[in-house]
């Protein structure tokens, strides 16, 4: 391993084949002076934790044309930022969005911090995110790891451990190719490598700028790297959810602010258990009196378990609800959407 050279030969093809992202403002080669906006870096990455560019790149969009700087953004009442969230998962990270945002705006006066120990003092702004908006904003030589660039050290390195256990390990590996360099562009182009050619299950190896160096590529088996440990079985919940319609409006109700999916609107609900409903208990637990038929039910699956709502419907009143009209309904959460849907489809 020859890192000043492995460096160079990526960021040769960084400058050549970076992704063009809507948050992104280039290889340094090209635009040479240009800073990003880490308002938009910070964004972007908080976005993409859970789920892939295509997904986020919308959502980036319509964020940042809505609220086009971190004051904006802090400015803005909690309901209406996690409806924009909606479909994004993860409803904590809006939470904490949000208070990231107005702790920029109220204890920086709208600047975010140039350092990633700065930037580690912010609610919500973890180290990866520190690290990334660090290097990919400001130039410092932080050490970004993301999933992408843990399966391009266990490649390159050939490692035997086991994800997750190799976490530590991959991160000092990634330390090792850091540098004053274009900390930045290095960052990016890491995540691009695991991106685009270092794919999970089918590695482009033949167009692999640094092919030379992998440990992983002389064993004749590249893809089985990263190893990892068997995945345990998530358990699996069952529920009952409730759409009580008056007319075109349908009755949701807000969430508690702590908790999964905490301060979203919802649609009412039993408790989430081991055990499924039966009709009988489905209908004890009604938000409101009213003639409750079982039309179906919808999966859901959650990072941590799978879930099984039985739908009823009814044509009703209700104390405490928020009444809401049905093409509105676009911003609750997706497996909310979900059971709507198809409980409205199922009686029209």
């Amino acid at each position: 391993m020859n890192p000043e050279a492995l460096r160079a030969r990526l960021l040769a093809w960084y400058d050549g084949q970076a992704r063009d992202l809507a948050w992104r403002v280039g290889p340094a080669g090209g635009r040479v002076g240009v800073r990003q906006d880490p308002y938009r870096v910070w964004l972007s990455e908080v976005m993409l934790q859970q789920t892939t560019v295509p997904h986020a790149t919308p959502y980036f969009l319509k964020f940042t044309a809505r609220w086009p700087t971190v004051s904006a953004l802090a400015a803005e009442h909690d309901g209406e930022v996690m409806a924009a969230w909606a479909g994004l998962g993860y409803y904590a990270r809006a939470r904490n969005l949000l208070a990231c945002a107005r702790a920029v705006a109220n204890d920086h006066g709208g600047v975010f911090p140039d350092t990633e120990e700065g930037l580690r003092a912010l609610p919500g702004l973890g180290p990866y995110t520190a690290a990334a908006v660090a290097a990919i904003a400001f130039d410092q030589p932080t050490n970004v790891v993301d999933g992408n660039v843990e399966r391009v050290m266990s490649r390159l390195f050939a490692v035997e451990t086991p994800l997750p256990d190799a976490k530590r390990e991959l991160k000092r590996l990634a330390q090792t190719l850091v540098a004053d360099d274009r900390p930045g562009d290095w960052a990016q182009s890491l995540m691009d490598l695991g991106a685009t050619i270092c794919k999970p299950k089918s590695p482009l190896c033949d167009r692999c700028p640094v092919a030379v160096y992998c440990a992983a590529l002389a064993t004749g088996a590249p893809e089985t790297y990263p190893r990892r440990t068997a995945k345990a079985v998530r358990p699996h919940r069952h529920g009952v959810a409730y759409i009580l319609t008056k007319g075109d409006l349908v009755a949701l109700v807000r969430r508690p602010p702590k908790g999964l999916l905490g301060g979203m609107l919802a649609l009412p609900t039993s408790d989430w258990r081991a055990a499924a409903y039966t009709d009988g208990e489905a209908r004890a637990e009604a938000p409101a009196p009213a003639d409750w038929r079982h039309v179906g039910e919808v999966e859901h699956g959650f990072t941590h378990f799978t879930l099984t709502l039985k739908l009823y419907r009814a044509e009703g009143q209700a104390d405490g609800v928020i009444w809401s009209p049905r093409r509105d309904l676009d911003g609750l959460p997706s497996v909310f959407l979900k059971a709507a849907r198809a409980a409205l489809t199922n009686l029209l």
